[in-house]
């Protein structure tokens, strides 16, 4: 099928009280096993290619979003592509012609006034291009390596009424919150504040986002998808899932040297992550805060 909007799958999640899982890409094998786990859980789903990840493919966006548009294509469901943690705008101004309907534009190291300012040049050009633009008001930390943030440090949480003024002056369609997770958690110990998100939910009138939700436990996310989070991004979980089984396999056979070998199994522990996490994400629910 045609590769989606992330647009349209937000306001259908929007409109069926659900939630939108959203996995990052960094290997051919990572598409390939999140669009076979969203097959398998009978839902939509976003690729996400980080700015990191390009890094890694040496700052070329292209070749991996080519493989993106291709495994989406093939996909029985709808599935997105969305270029995230952009902190470049000339990387933001290559993901039109590179095939995203989306990104998310990071600005939230940068004083308020910078990060307005940042955000909003970011979110008009998007709109001349038909992008959806998501942006980030509060810390979540854990990227990039930095330590985890207490709950109680400041811009560890969001405040509603900077967040709804956020929203009105920058013209963001998406909003990613702090309410409680942390980037690159490799246990699922986060308690989100619910109570918060639905006191954002009911202040902010675009979709709400949760980034590091690999370290939520199941119940939790569900209970954040209720409160009135939309998009809900999950990266690490896949990592830990791919690098146990290639972990597993080297180590039980000192003479494999064929990739396949590992990199298959890996990609479809994978998979089976996928269809977990989206089928906790995207279970119906009574979402309270809108």
């Amino acid at each position: 099928m045609p590769v989606a909007r992330t647009s349209d799958l937000l306001a259908a999640a929007l409109a069926d009280g659900r939630g939108l899982p959203a996995f990052n890409v960094i290997t051919l094998e990572h598409a390939e096993a999140i669009a076979a786990g969203a097959e398998l859980a009978g839902c939509p789903v976003i690729l996400q290619v980080s700015q990191n990840a390009t890094a890694y493919h040496g700052h070329r966006l292209l070749p991996l979003a080519r493989a993106c548009a291709e495994v989406a294509a093939a996909a029985s469901v709808p599935v997105s592509l969305h270029l995230d943690h952009v902190e470049d705008f000339d990387l933001l101004r290559a993901s039109a012609a590179a095939g995203f309907s989306s990104a998310m534009f990071d600005a939230s190291a940068l004083p308020y006034a910078e990060n307005v300012k940042a955000t909003a040049e970011a979110a008009a050009w998007a709109h001349r291009h038909g992008l959806h633009l998501e942006a980030e008001l509060g810390k979540v930390g854990g990227k990039d390596g930095e330590p985890p943030l207490s709950p109680h440090a400041p811009g560890a949480r969001t405040d509603p009424a900077e967040a709804a003024a956020y929203v009105a002056d920058t013209g963001v369609d998406a909003l990613a919150v702090a309410v409680g997770s942390s980037h690159a958690m490799t246990t699922r110990t986060a308690a989100l504040d619910h109570g918060l998100i639905r006191r954002l939910a009911a202040a902010v009138p675009v979709p709400l986002v949760l980034h590091g939700s690999s370290g939520v436990p199941d119940e939790e996310l569900a209970a954040g998808v209720a409160a009135g989070l939309v998009k809900v991004n999950i990266g690490t979980a896949l990592n830990t899932a791919f690098t146990r089984v290639v972990r597993q396999r080297l180590d039980g056979d000192g003479a494999m040297t064929d990739p396949r070998k590992y990199l298959g199994p890996a990609r479809s522990a994978m998979a089976e992550t996928v269809a977990h996490l989206a089928g906790v994400v995207t279970s119906p629910g009574t979402r309270t805060g809108r």
